[in-house]
């Protein structure tokens, strides 16, 4: 049974979200390339990014171009819709769809400096 590609189950893991910062920093790369990336953040083995990375394009969340000698892999969706995918199940899971509940717990929880409340208030004064 095939998957549609415009379904939104699949989530990636948190290595896998790792991978797709480093494509959405830089776009298009090879495994080389993205393993280098993550190797300055922490060891990871080659075998292990290039099966990961094997693993996305056979999810869909990953397209390659095997055109070339080497594999360049690329995200399969823009970002800003990823993370607005992933922000939607959080706050689902996480608050009951309540965007003011998180939006109060990181207000809470973290020390925001003068400058983060400026921009948020402008937003906010934005969608009034």
């Amino acid at each position: 049974m095939e998957k549609n590609k415009d379904e939104k189950n699949v989530e990636p893991t948190r290595s896998e979200l790792e991978i797709l910062q480093v494509l959405w920093a830089h776009g298009p790369s090879t495994v080389r390339f993205v393993n280098d990336e993550l190797c300055k953040q922490k060891d990871v083995n080659y075998t292990t990014t290039l099966k990961l990375m094997q693993i996305m394009a056979d999810k869909g969340i990953l397209t390659r171009d095997e055109s070339r000698m080497k594999h360049v892999y690329s995200v399969a969706e823009d970002e800003q819709a990823t993370k607005a995918h992933l922000l939607e199940k959080f706050v689902d899971a996480l608050y009951k769809g309540s965007a003011s509940k998180l939006v109060l717990q990181l207000l809470g929880n973290r020390k925001t400096s003068a400058e983060e409340l400026r921009a948020i208030k402008e937003m906010l004064n934005k969608l009034d």
